[in-house]
């Protein structure tokens, strides 16, 4: 049975490698996440955790007696190691410095994966012509959660018999498969340059940097420095050729790993991708050779082609993923609600 204050308002924090973001949910609500109460510090600000949510608290007047964190790192025995951040997260040491009953502290991508359900009509756009899913039309769907951003993070949705769990996985750190002559290309320039190549390598703000010195390279020309922001811009006001050409490799690339994940996991229900990147590379997706990559799995084409892939554009995935976490704390349903 749900505890007494697990249906009372909850804490919600997402902790990224720069900023913290915090919000409430109240899990009782059809729409339990609060987008009326997020607020955005910078982790550079704070000794630690505990004093950003002191801060929130003390701006907003508001109050909880749980929380749900989450953070980018791997989670284990109730502490995580934050990714590009200084801060160690302890559930016990929150609970304490904040006065809290409980603090549930969840990897980023397990909250994502779990956000789905919650998920509106304006919070996605289709990318191709398959149309959206329908959460819990049957009793059993496997959906893939696939992230672009500093880095790829890659996760499941399950949903079985109108109970919903996740798979965190480390996906993105899996080897980068060829498909292509100039995929074989790039793998060559890349393995010569870190030794094994893995797909986060190529899909994340940094891969864009490499993918793009590989094309050069391929080329025959020298890349510039670049940092992430400047291929992307440069991309989209068409002012460097070798940059649109990168974020239409990036593109089609991406479509390939989706597909390879739809297949590893069985996913056939679809793909719902977020991360930092994709409202950058949405468009690029929509025309390019996404779709076209997603699908060419051999004899599996027919099958890929009834997999939609969805690109989730809410402003706040990780928070509304950690209100999804607040409602099975609660012990509610997440479907139907």
């Amino acid at each position: 049975m749900a505890h007494h204050s697990a249906l009372q308002p909850t804490l919600l924090a997402d902790v990224g490698g720069t900023n913290i973001r915090f919000a409430m949910a109240d899990p009782t609500q059809r729409s339990p996440f609060r987008a009326d109460t997020v607020r955005r510090y910078h982790v550079a600000d704070f000794p630690n955790m505990s004093d950003a949510g002191k801060r929130y608290f003390q701006e907003t007047g508001l109050e909880a007696h749980r929380a749900i964190v989450d953070a980018a790192g791997r989670v284990a025995d109730a502490e995580v190691k934050i990714t590009n951040n200084p801060w160690e997260i302890s559930a016990a040491r929150l609970e304490r410095e904040l006065g809290l009953d409980s603090v549930h502290l969840v990897n980023d991508f397990a909250a994502l994966s779990m956000g789905v359900p919650l998920l509106e009509q304006e919070d996605c756009v289709v990318i191709g012509e398959v149309p959206c899913p329908t959460l819990g039309a049957t009793h059993a769907q496997t959906f893939a959660v696939i992230g672009p951003g500093t880095g790829l993070g890659v996760g499941a949705l399950l949903i079985r018999n109108g109970h919903c769990s996740v798979l965190e996985t480390e996906g993105g750190h899996a080897g980068f498969a060829a498909h292509t002559t100039e995929d074989i290309k790039i793998l060559r320039r890349l393995n010569e340059k870190y030794g094994r190549v893995s797909n986060e390598r190529l899909i994340s703000g940094q891969g864009l940097v490499n993918l793009y010195g590989a094309l050069c390279d391929i080329a025959g020309q020298t890349p510039e420095d670049l940092k992430p922001e400047d291929v992307t811009q440069r991309a989209e006001d068409g002012s460097d050729p070798m940059c649109v050409k990168t974020a239409e490799r990036f593109a089609g690339i991406l479509g390939s790993i989706a597909g390879d994940l739809v297949l590893s996991l069985g996913a056939w229900d679809g793909v719902y991708i977020a991360g930092g990147l994709l409202p950058i590379m949405l468009p690029w997706m929509e025309k390019g050779s996404f779709r076209k990559r997603f699908e060419e799995k051999g004899r599996f084409k027919a099958t890929m082609q009834n997999v939609p892939t969805v690109g989730i554009i809410h402003h706040d995935p990780g928070l509304l993923g950690a209100a999804a976490l607040a409602v099975i704390d609660a012990g509610l349903p997440l479907l139907n609600r």
